[in-house]
């Protein structure tokens, strides 16, 4: 049981940075730090990155819990992860390895996506509704859906992979091994390779986030990535809305942050699709947490356990 004063560790692994912090009772982030997530290393690498982050969060100040969000699929409860986005991590034993950091402390682990979820119906755009959808879109598409008040967990602890429903089937690959996933078309590593194909070129990182720097100053085929994107993203909600009778949406992570420019194709492509009486008045709003909605929601695991956290 953690106390009401007790701070939680809270992790955030994800393709584009790994992100550390400590989170009070009330869901406030109270200190953070973040670094890119390394590439070219291996398991071990990765590893001692991450912990050097979480060493210097602590900084000698005990903590009541730890809470992780890690890409996914995985093994869940075990937190024994294989992040698509992060090929150095195989079956990597993630909560044991901080169980083995915080011997005497309750450690959970859980899809980072579903941690943005559970932070923004905790604490953010969520908050009191019954069904929910939060979504993540940046170096992946991932989601965390709640309903009824709790967490939808699924057999495996994989439920809410939003980014691998079908949105085109004769679409292009995605990592996962299909073909059309909203994934393939949504992220940030997808809108800029679309964008390269089309005549969109750039000096610097070739990244989504540049995609979207460009369609703010106007270019065309940045604007038309982007645009493809919000309506591949507006499909999905639309049948998960319709399947789950979803009351509100968030979306959150890096591309998120391109604005109207996403999230009006997207709304657009939702009002076309959701046809249904009750889907009609479902809202899809930004992560109101912003980048904490995942550190936020990993707290949740433990500050909030009896509705979002149903593992051993």
């Amino acid at each position: 049981m953690v106390s009401d004063t007790g701070e939680v560790l809270a992790v955030d692994v994800g393709g584009t940075k790994l992100a550390v912090g400590r989170v009070d009772h009330g869901g406030r982030v109270v200190r953070k730090l973040h670094v890119p997530t390394p590439r070219n290393v291996d398991a071990e690498g990765l590893w001692r990155t991450l912990l050097s982050l979480v060493e210097s969060v602590v900084d000698d100040r005990p903590v009541a819990a730890v809470g992780v969000g890690c890409g996914g699929p995985m093994r869940w409860p075990a937190g024994e992860v294989s992040p698509l986005n992060i090929p150095a991590w195989r079956r990597f034993p993630l909560r044991r390895r901080l169980q083995e950091r915080f011997p005497d402390l309750p450690v959970r682990v859980h899809n980072d996506a579903v941690c943005l979820a559970v932070g923004e119906h905790w604490r953010g755009a969520g908050a009191g509704v019954g069904g929910f959808l939060g979504m993540v879109v940046s170096t992946g598409v991932g989601g965390g859906v709640v309903v009824d008040g709790r967490v939808v967990d699924g057999l495996t602890g994989n439920a809410g992979h939003v980014g691998h429903v079908v949105v085109d089937p004769h679409g292009p690959p995605c990592a996962c091994g299909g073909s059309g996933c909203l994934e393939a078309i949504a992220s940030g590593p997808a809108v800029a390779a679309w964008a390269q194909r089309e005549g969109w070129h750039t000096a610097g990182e070739v990244s989504g986030r540049a995609v979207a720097e460009d369609a703010a100053r106007g270019h065309p085929v940045a604007i038309a990535a982007l645009t493809r994107s919000g309506q591949a993203l507006g499909v999905a909600i639309a049948s998960v809305v319709h399947l789950l009778e979803i009351e509100a949406v968030a979306v959150g992570g890096g591309l998120s942050q391109a604005g109207p420019l996403l999230f009006g194709p997207m709304q657009e492509a939702f009002r076309r699709h959701a046809r249904m009486p009750f889907a009609r008045d479902c809202r899809i709003v930004p992560a109101a947490l912003g980048q904490d909605a995942g550190l936020v929601g990993a707290a949740a695991l433990v500050l909030a356990g009896d509705r979002y956290w149903s593992g051993n």
